[in-house]
């Protein structure tokens, strides 16, 4: 299966799940921060890892969607495409006064659901420790004399209180600008970061795709795209309160999938920088090793509960063999092709999964899931196959000349016990959350000059 092949309406909800499976990473490594060391490191190494990678994906998708500026606006949309803020899960809402002025509130934040039932004091670590300077971080990544400030937070008082929270966002000309952190030109001068954007080829007014080339699957699509020209190739207008992805066009959300992705291999990436930074590199590859199993075995659940739902014609005629090799083909942590190149190949009785070389297995760095996985991370891929069903076992096989590694999934008699990693993960309410569909209209915010 290739993102191109999928109907406009599947990858918009895909795009959504994207999101979300970026967001639940932390799920799986900061629990084996925790029990290595206690709350606070979790929450230091939490403020690296965020502040390592947000700046750098946030300026790369705003010039993949032109986007990019100095205003609020500008901040505004890139959080709509961030990780952090999967639609949905943390539903925020807009509010632009005028340029430099404006703010948001969370209607519902799941991040909060998780670290409620856990106590004040991971809510405050959470909702003030980690979010003051990784937020400031995002927002300066626009504008350097950007700041997030807030009105309202956690813990919440009375228990139930609504919004759960809200912030204004101000840039004031004589604000000291924000520095950089360190560890966020250590994520930037990696491979991930350096990987060349999809490009996005806009339709031509009948609906085909426009003359030049692209580098992303964004020829026709099986069902194309349901408005043709009215579609989005890019987030160049207006800020729009809680943009549905269905308003992108199919090059577009193929485009925006991919970057997606990379998302999620730049904050694995800066997770493990972070630890290696404060207690050296065995310990940051062991622990990058749990988050990586616990995050590829939810990402697997719920892309094939996806997949069974909105492709729930062509399902109903698979085999889990069938619906293991279409999750495989769009696992996050094996996309983008441009920074981890797999191939899947499907038999009657096997599904075998190779890494080829590729820009992150050749990487000098040892923190990378494409670095983990030519190391030998097995458990990671019997996380992928068991998330889509749990009778598929997986086996490491001899490779081929030419192939860097290669597993092999069979069938099993018996259910495969899952991976630790991935069932503490699942403490999460959002490894099962289900998305709400996206409002029937959304609202232009325009600032007032």
């Amino acid at each position: 299966m290739e993102l191109s092949e999928l109907p406009h309406g599947v990858l918009a909800v895909l795009a959504r799940e994207y999101l979300l499976c970026g967001h639940l990473i932390d799920r799986a490594g900061m629990p084996y921060v925790i029990a290595s060391f206690d709350r606070e490191e979790m929450g230091a190494i939490a403020i690296d890892e965020w502040m390592g990678a947000s700046p750098v994906y946030t300026r790369r998708m705003q010039e993949l969607l032109g986007f990019a500026g100095d205003d609020v606006e500008t901040i505004f949309k890139g959080m709509q495409f961030d990780i952090g803020a999967p639609h949905g899960f943390l539903d925020f809402r807009y509010t632009v006064h005028d340029r430099n002025h404006g703010g948001f509130q969370l209607d519902h934040c799941g991040a909060l659901m998780d670290v409620e039932p856990m106590g004040e004091e991971f809510v405050r670590t959470m909702c003030h420790d980690i979010e003051d300077p990784t937020f400031d971080a995002t927002a300066a990544a626009t504008n350097p004399r950007a700041r997030m400030t807030p009105l309202h937070r956690p813990p919440r008082e009375p228990a139930d209180r609504a919004p759960h929270c809200a912030w204004t966002v101000d840039i004031e000309a004589a604000a000291e600008p924000i520095i950089e952190a360190g560890i966020t030109a250590q994520v930037a001068a990696g491979v991930a970061a350096a990987t060349p954007l999809p490009v996005i080829t806009p339709r031509s007014s009948d609906g085909s795709a426009g003359h030049g080339g692209s580098d992303t699957e964004g020829g026709d699509t099986e069902g194309g795209d349901t408005e043709g020209s009215a579609l989005r190739d890019d987030y160049s207008g207006a800020l729009v309160d809680r943009i549905a992805t269905e308003e992108f066009s199919v090059p577009a959300l193929v485009a925006i999938i991919e970057e997606l992705c990379l998302q999620q291999h730049l904050l694995a990436h800066a997770f493990m920088v972070a630890v290696a930074n404060r207690h050296g590199d065995s310990l940051a590859r062991e622990l990058g090793e749990h988050q990586f199993v616990g995050s590829a075995g939810m990402s697997s659940q719920r892309l094939a509960a996806a997949l069974s739902v909105h492709c729930s014609t062509e399902a109903e005629l698979q085999t889990p063999l069938d619906l293991l090799a279409d999750v495989l083909s769009i696992h996050p942590a094996l996309r983008p092709r441009s920074y981890v190149d797999v191939q899947v190949t499907s038999s009657v009785d096997h599904v075998d999964l190779s890494l080829l070389e590729s820009p992150g297995t050749l990487d000098d760095s040892p923190f990378s899931w494409p670095a983990l996985l030519r190391d030998g991370c097995d458990r990671a891929v019997a996380a992928m196959v068991a998330g889509v069903h749990p009778n598929l076992s997986c086996a490491a096989v001899e490779p081929p000349p030419g192939t860097v590694a290669r597993w092999r999934v069979e069938v099993a008699a018996e259910p495969v016990t899952q991976q630790p990693e991935v069932t503490l993960a699942e403490f999460s309410t959002g490894t099962h959350f289900e998305l709400p569909s996206p409002e029937p209209t959304a609202v232009e915010v325009r600032g007032r000059s």
